[in-house]
């Protein structure tokens, strides 16, 4: 029996917010070096905990390409992803294109999610310009690192037959440096993020800036893309901020998911932020005020409602 029946079955026993049976939901999230994952655990653990007969599951994904197909195939019902990609699946656009879907709404929008591109310090390499020819990590193939790299690296004049390609994820890319066996790697995250933050407790890194012509050429193109400064305390071995691009991160969730639970899934999560912002530090940027900041795709109608009637 599809888990999306079983889902859908449930739902229609709630009254007033109060679960007639036991109702299951999935969280898709990302890989466990990242910040979804957390952020995810302790997620499910305030549904858990505060709204009856709730049974929530987070699982570590490929994230956002991964979580939009199987919210699509309604494998699982909230999902982790970029603004960018979010946008991309409802309009048919980029990787998208021929497989995109209707069904993706949105829930919240979270935080930034920064792009951070990482060298090891002996490589050379200080600018996006010094990338070819090397072997770099544009993240795990379809992700939404992947398009951020693909991206970032078309601003600044270069393409995929221009360095040696690997596609690997956070923890992949963090580990393949150590060992020496790539020269730099693209991630998306939350900043400070783990699998960086492990690297460079044992590697000299440099998070090569994207700024100048190279960050004005991808806004231009890409409206999702905005500044973002990191400081420079955000990793060992940083000695000066580094400008660079963010997208945002957010939470969409099947346009097939009762407008009632929407509604008690955001009253819940923001009545108890501090446990996110103890999972990761990025979960202290989840607030009410920025919920539909970058937001991309319709909201659902159980979110539309939350925020006309709480957000100032």
């Amino acid at each position: 029996m599809k888990k999306a029946f079983a889902v859908s079955v449930c739902l229609l026993l709630a009254v007033s917010g109060v679960f007639a049976q036991q109702t299951f939901l999935t969280i898709a999230t990302g890989g466990t070096a990242g910040t979804y994952f957390p952020l995810g655990g302790a997620l499910a653990e305030i549904w858990n905990k505060n709204i009856p007969k709730m049974n929530v599951n987070a699982t570590a994904t490929g994230a956002s390409a991964a979580n939009i197909a199987m919210l699509a195939k309604g494998d699982v019902d909230v999902i982790f992803v970029q603004n960018d990609a979010a946008y991309y699946a409802f309009n048919d656009l980029e990787i998208y294109k021929g497989k995109g879907t209707k069904d993706i709404r949105g829930l919240a929008s979270l935080y930034d999610e920064t792009v951070q591109l990482v060298a090891l310090q002996d490589s050379g390499i200080k600018t996006v310009a010094d990338l070819k020819g090397k072997r770099v990590s544009v993240g795990a193939a379809g992700s939404g690192v992947e398009l951020n790299a693909r991206q970032v690296l078309e601003a600044a004049g270069l393409s995929y037959a221009d360095i040696k390609v690997q596609y690997l994820s956070f923890a992949e890319s963090a580990s393949n440096l150590k060992d020496g066996n790539i020269d730099a790697a693209f991630n998306t995250a939350g900043a400070p993020t783990a699998a960086i933050q492990d690297l460079a407790a044992s590697k000299k890194i440099t998070i090569v800036p994207i700024d100048g012509e190279v960050a004005k050429k991808l806004m231009g193109k890409y409206s999702f893309y905005t500044l973002t400064k990191l400081p420079k305390s955000t990793y060992i071995g940083m000695t000066q901020d580094v400008t660079t691009v963010s997208v945002k991160s957010m939470l969409a969730v099947s346009a097939k998911l009762n407008a009632d639970l929407v509604y008690k899934l955001l009253e819940t999560m923001y009545a108890n932020t501090e446990r996110l912002a103890a999972s990761h530090i990025k979960g202290a940027d989840i607030k009410i005020e920025t919920a539909t900041d970058g937001m991309s795709i319709p909201l659902h109608p159980g979110a539309e409602k939350f925020f006309k009637e709480h957000k100032k």
